[in-house]
């Protein structure tokens, strides 16, 4: 019965993926410009939610619940922004940004794996923090001296549809599309990836086997905290050039969203980010193509998506067995 359930979900994806690439085909044949215009949007757009789904897996994976994706991704798109102001050298403030995501997720494993309090109250401390430090100190005025721009891939701009697309765009977006593939080659294909994948499912009984559960799970935590500063470095040094008090406006926890409706594989979030970054391309250029739906109801359709995605598609996902549990070593 339950098999019977998943197969006919998978068929209802299929079925709506096909029906999206019909409509995609059938939009750019009738006006290419805003077809690729939208496209290239959807995928930018995905740029910070795959990232973000990223870092919840890899904690998840390992079998540490990380819903402090939003403040992680705030207080690195603050430093990287600070520091761009302030030495005008852009690659180090991304750097920066990623180091600042590093050591946000070094905390939430401190609190997850060596205190063992409770991980979603610990994901909750490291939004309250987010918000908070970046609300207080921040300066209105400030502005970075530029910001990432797109790198064209030559003669691949070219091809129809796909060229302006995926070969003419910022160099953290590219990063992401490589991120993505090298961290489903790990998870699932690297000694690396399995013995992290155990640690999330059976702890004990790695442990028996002489792995060290505590090191994996920071280091996977940490690793995804990494990435998820690099999400926050591309918010404000790649796609606005400025920073804004709560500028994630909710795509940590889109992010969550993402990485469950991804079944928590690099490849599935991805899809799964681009479905959701499709939607706020279109809510873009509904909202400026002057159409008469207000507003209001345009702007909710990336929110809304997410309902639905959460409460028809994911209801019964299984995520990793020992997700969220604390272990203690005998």
């Amino acid at each position: 019965m339950f098999q019977k359930y998943i197969n006919s979900r998978c068929g209802i994806v299929r079925g709506l993926s096909f029906l999206v690439l019909l409509v995609i085909l059938w939009s750019y044949f009738y006006d290419s410009a805003i077809t690729e215009a939208v496209l290239a949007s959807a995928l930018r757009q995905s740029t910070p939610l795959a990232l973000g789904a990223l870092c919840g897996l890899m904690g998840e994976r390992s079998g540490v619940i990380n819903i402090g994706i939003e403040g992680q991704m705030l207080l690195s798109a603050f430093v990287g922004f600070l520091v761009s102001v302030w030495t005008g050298n852009l690659l180090f403030a991304v750097l920066t940004g990623v180091a600042t995501g590093a050591v946000i997720g070094l905390l939430l494993a401190f609190m997850s794996v060596s205190l063992r309090i409770d991980q979603i109250l610990g994901g909750t401390v490291i939004n309250i923090l987010g918000f908070g430090l970046t609300g207080y100190f921040y300066q209105v005025g400030l502005n970075t001296k530029g910001k990432l721009q797109s790198i064209s891939l030559g003669p691949l701009q070219d091809i129809p549809l796909l060229g302006p697309v995926l070969f003419n765009n910022p160099p953290i977006t590219y990063l992401t599309l490589v991120l993505v593939l090298v961290v489903h080659y790990v998870l699932f294909h690297t000694h690396w990836g399995l013995r992290t994948r155990a640690v999330g499912e059976h702890p004990r009984a790695v442990d028996t086997l002489g792995i060290n559960v505590f090191l994996m799970r920071y280091t996977n935590v940490v690793l995804g905290g990494a990435i998820a500063g690099l999400a926050g470095s591309f918010l404000t040094l790649e796609a606005v050039g400025s920073f804004e008090r709560g500028m994630t406006n909710g795509r940590g926890f889109v992010a969550l969203a993402v990485m469950i409706f991804g079944k928590w594989t690099p490849i599935g979030s991805w899809g799964a980010a681009l479905l959701f970054g499709l939607a706020i391309a279109l809510q873009t250029q509904l909202q400026f193509g002057g159409q008469t739906i207000p507003h209001q109801f345009i702007g909710m359709l990336p929110y809304l998506l997410t309902v639905v995605v959460l409460a028809g598609f994911v209801g019964r996902a299984r995520p990793p067995a020992a997700v969220g549990t604390p272990y203690t070593k005998e």
